[in-house]
């Protein structure tokens, strides 16, 4: 294996490098600078070694995207402690199983998460961290208490002149040693703890650096949406831009279309990185309406014009997300056909990448000069990819991958691990794919979600969902199996049907012409029996990802 160096070096060098340049910013809030993250981070290891936290002892972190969230995040990393970064939307019990299970010592908590959690429920725990001021909301811990309460005087008698970049000094760390240990989402259920080493880590890392560190400025804009304690916000567009010297701006509150379109106004990112949903909300709501008339429709089919009309309907889009990005990379799920061809008709800068908690997380990658419609990208590097069938590019196959960004395993859970990685390292992915010559990979689906047709046939719901989520007033929707038949679960897009004036027979009229027209197109063992309206939205993993297994 080749020679990887430490992560943490990483994070001394663009702290030092960067030091009077504004690194984190809650989006309407305070600035903090390179120097103000190492302070903090120093005060919090003086806190972590005054009340006995270990190198290699767990640190757990719950709460929204804030600068807060950064510093304690990258205080637990380059001090040698673990870090447990657990999901925000989580509810109680999960954060309080999650919390024992990883024998987290310290927990840190948004404000949010804070009115909801039992202390009395997590005993093992010595101490609950407010993160909005680094507070003790409970303290089990004598020498914890008394550290918190004297922290500004242990600082100053540690550093009494000043303290300068020359005294940055972290946590050197192994490739195998034990960084992160992320839970699952847990779409099929309770989630796994993903033990994820620093090698992995850093091969995120350098891949991102070389191959968009090249692409955007340092010190550029970045707008952080994803949840940074999932991998792929908190690798991708959390510790890339941080170690690349941009300037990261938070957005601390639930993040509707409406936040997110003023955010990328004001901030003007370099990059976005997004899940579909976003992507997806975004072109329907402020892109379609003003394209899909007549005249529009007309000069796209001019060869003279349409040149011309298709530039300035990509200026339109790009002005829609600061005007001032590289690429959008999407990933997390498959983004709508008809939203990507579109995209992609007006030479829309749009890539799609493709990763797991248990590579942290990237496995595949695509310049969008390079991005192949359907695809996600070809293998980044550090990682092998090959598709599990007699022929990779035309036959069905599981996605096997292994490198560099492969987790340790599951934490405590062997027989799990067992499961998905093989004795040559191959970790199993479940999904179903193929991959064309020159590497580029095309994902057809879970096999957990693939259905059996009534003659044996393969059904794979995500590609019959793609085609109805196009389909009038329809929001989001999944195809369930009741006996031999398929049934469409359809959730309305009610903004639309309150404009229309829409009534509950209309709306029924409505789906069953989308069942009619849909099925028109698909085979005969994967048409759709009936359409069944959903009163309320879908219930969803932070990823943004339906739980399927709680619909039948």
């Amino acid at each position: 294996m080749e020679k990887i160096p430490s992560f943490n070096s990483y994070i001394e060098k663009t702290i030092i490098k960067n030091w009077d340049q504004d690194a984190l910013t809650d989006y309407k809030g305070a600035t903090l600078q390179y120097n103000d993250v190492a302070r903090k981070i120093e005060k919090l290891h003086i806190l972590f070694e005054s009340s006995g936290i270990n190198k290699g002892d767990k640190i757990a972190l719950c709460g929204r995207n804030s600068a807060h969230w950064a510093v304690a995040f990258l205080a637990t990393l380059t001090y040698g402690a673990v870090v447990v970064p657990v999901l925000h939307e989580f509810n109680a019990e999960q954060i309080h199983n999650i919390v024992n299970h990883s024998e987290a010592r310290l927990l840190f908590v948004g404000d949010v998460v804070a009115k909801t959690i039992q202390p009395e429920e997590m005993p093992a725990l010595e101490g609950i961290v407010h993160l909005p001021d680094f507070s003790l909301i409970i303290s089990r811990s004598e020498s914890l208490t008394y550290a918190r309460e004297h922290l500004n005087a242990l600082f100053g008698s540690k550093y009494p002149k000043f303290f300068r970049p020359e005294h940055i000094s972290y946590h050197q760390d192994m490739p195998e040693e034990l960084a992160i240990i992320n839970y699952t989402s847990g779409t099929t259920g309770f989630s796994k703890g993903v033990m994820l080493p620093y090698r992995a880590i850093w091969g995120n890392l350098d891949f991102c650096l070389n191959r968009l560190g090249s692409k955007i400025a340092s010190r550029s804009n970045v707008l952080s949406i994803l949840p940074m304690a999932h991998m792929y916000g908190m690798a991708i567009e959390f510790i890339f831009p941080f170690c690349h010297g941009c300037h990261l701006f938070f957005l601390t509150r639930l993040p509707s279309p409406a936040i997110i379109a003023q955010a990328f106004a004001e901030v003007k990112p370099s990059i976005v990185i997004s899940v579909p949903l976003v992507i997806e909300k975004i072109i329907r709501k402020k892109v379609f309406p003003k394209i899909q008339n007549n005249m529009v429709r007309l000069l796209l089919n001019m060869p003279v014009v349409s040149k011309k009309v298709k530039q300035r309907i990509c200026d339109q889009v790009y002005e829609a997300f600061g005007g001032n990005l590289y690429e959008v990379i999407v990933g997390g799920a498959a983004l709508n056909q008809e939203v990507e061809a579109f995209l992609k008709n007006i030479d829309f800068p749009l890539t799609v990448g493709y990763g797991t908690t248990e590579c942290a997380p990237l496995i595949s990658y695509s310049d969008y000069h390079d991005f192949v419609p359907g695809s996600c990208g070809t293998p980044v590097d550090h990682m092998e990819v090959r598709i599990n069938s007699n022929d990779q590019q035309n036959e069905l196959g599981e996605i096997l991958t292994r490198g560099v960004n492969v987790m340790l395993g599951y934490f405590k859970n062997e027989e799990a691990t067992r499961q998905v990685i093989d004795e040559d390292g191959w970790y199993h992915t479940g999904d179903q794919g193929i991959m064309s010559e020159d590497g580029h990979i095309f994902i057809k689906g879970r096999i957990k979600n693939m259905l059996l047709g009534s003659n044996g046939q393969n059904v794979y719901p995500e590609e019959i969902e793609d085609k109805l989520n196009s389909m009038a007033l329809v929001s989001e929707c999944i195809i369930v199996q009741r006996e031999d038949k398929l049934v469409a679960l359809v959730y309305p897009d009610h903004e639309e049907v309150a404009e229309m004036g829409f009534s509950e027979a209309d709306i029924e009229g409505i789906m069953e012409h989308n069942r009619q027209e849909l099925n028109a197109h698909l085979p005969g063992y994967c048409k759709i029996s009936a359409i069944q309206l959903q009163g309320e939205e879908f219930s969803k993993t932070p990823k943004k990802s339906i739980k399927r297994y709680l619909y039948h």
